[in-house]
């Protein structure tokens, strides 16, 4: 009997994890975990001020080479703040994938500011900077140092790309792009803290980048974010802005702007401190898994399995299969085979515009993202698989 496409993928798949209910990702917690929890516990200090908050933010700098981090609730809070802090107002446009997660979107418009829809390219999944450039080129001016949209009437802020599944963008490119059209670049980069572009992390390149710890990602605080920067007095504002704008005294509640109770809780950096020690190795076991993904799809035809980009280095935070062309239109039977095997995938996101809060953004025509919303498919990635399929061959056969 002859293969069909399903079932090598499938067999493919259980080839590198094992057979039996795997997960899309889940979270390692092999470290310091409970000890710096009960640290915390201890004493007593649980929410916004600690030790552990101050710790993990200067780890976090530290590791990512950035001059300053500030640890958040959540990564669409530090988007928001980011936002703002670039200027970003009520009615301006800001540049942002098409293909994303929509809390990339969200934090746009908390700010009162609309999504403008860019295309993406298939070798980074992340933004294409020769067709925003052309495309910019064709929709705007520039009128008193802003980039207006000769469409709109709007200025156009921000240029916001986001590292797709963990993958670095063209950054060289993009801040050509923000260079010339006046723009300020903000990096979503919350799914790829350990990523390396051309031996610089992500989040440090644009006037600031932001993390999010969510459960699913590559380290977790259980839920967290991050802001990034190299602008000191950005970093104060930040920090000023996600503590409800208090000003510093002993006693007195004075607040000298609207602020944000973003903080993040001392509980969840301890959980983070924890979690940053086991980076590298996580990175190591995210790294092995692909290259299992990638041998045991190496004779299935009509797939490839996403590979980092050429002078990068990614954190692999979803392995990702991407179906050719001709063979899209079996996403959703492989989605289903896959699923009722117990090997959770999942699609990539809904394009903005196919939600109904974005559906009416402005956008350049989108023929790469339309592609790969339909030709894109998340595996199993979490960094304990390999050590897991192990175990299970020792226990049975696959």
């Amino acid at each position: 009997m002859i293969a069909t496409l399903t079932s090598s993928i499938v067999d493919a798949v259980q080839q590198v994890v094992g057979h039996g209910a795997v997960p899309l990702h889940e979270p390692k917690f092999a470290g310091h975990e409970w000890q710096y929890l009960k640290e915390c516990l201890d004493s007593t200090f649980v929410s916004s001020v600690g030790q552990f908050v101050d710790r993990f933010e200067h780890e976090l700098a530290v590791y990512t080479g950035a001059k300053h981090a500030v640890a958040v609730v959540n990564g669409t809070a530090a988007l928001h703040v980011a936002l703002r802090l670039a200027g970003v107002q009520a009615n301006d446009e800001v540049l942002i994938p098409a293909l994303t997660f929509v809390a990339t979107a969200n934090a746009v418009a908390y700010c009162g500011a609309i999504p403008h829809l860019i295309d993406s390219e298939e070798r980074t999944l992340g933004v294409n900077p020769l067709a925003l450039r052309d495309y910019l080129q064709t929709i705007t001016e520039i009128s008193d140092g802003q980039c207006i949209n000769r469409l709109t009437g709007r200025v156009i802020r921000v240029l916001l790309p986001m590292h797709t599944f963990g993958h670095p963008v063209e950054l060289d490119e993009l801040l050509a792009v923000a260079r010339d059209f006046h723009l300020t670049l903000i990096e979503d980069a919350a799914e790829s803290l350990g990523s390396m572009y051309h031996g610089r992390h992500t989040g440090t390149f644009g006037l600031m980048g932001t993390l999010s710890f969510n459960g699913n990602k590559t380290i977790t605080t259980g839920g967290g974010g991050a802001i990034l920067t190299n602008d000191s007095e950005l970093a104060r504002q930040a920090k000023h802005l996600t503590t409800t704008a208090k000003v510093p005294h002993r006693w007195e509640y004075v607040h000298d702007q609207i602020g944000y109770n973003y903080r993040m809780p001392n509980l969840n950096a301890a959980l983070g401190c924890a979690q940053l020690e086991q980076l590298p190795e996580f990175l190591g076991a995210k790294r092995h898994l692909f290259e299992q993904y990638q041998a045991a799809f190496r004779d299935v035809s009509g797939v490839q399995i996403i590979q980092e980009p050429k002078d990068c280095q990614s954190n692999y935070w979803l392995q990702t299969l991407m179906l050719e062309a001709s063979v899209a239109h079996q996403r959703d039977e492989i989605l289903a085979a896959t699923n009722k095997a117990g090997l959770m995938t999942r699609p990539a996101w809904k394009l903005m515009h196919h939600l109904k809060p974005y559906q009416d953004c402005p956008k350049m025509n989108l023929p790469v993202a339309e592609g790969l919303e339909q030709r894109l498919i998340n595996l199993p990635s979490s960094s304990g698989l390999i050590l897991r399929k192990k175990t299970s061959t020792n226990q049975e056969p696959l």
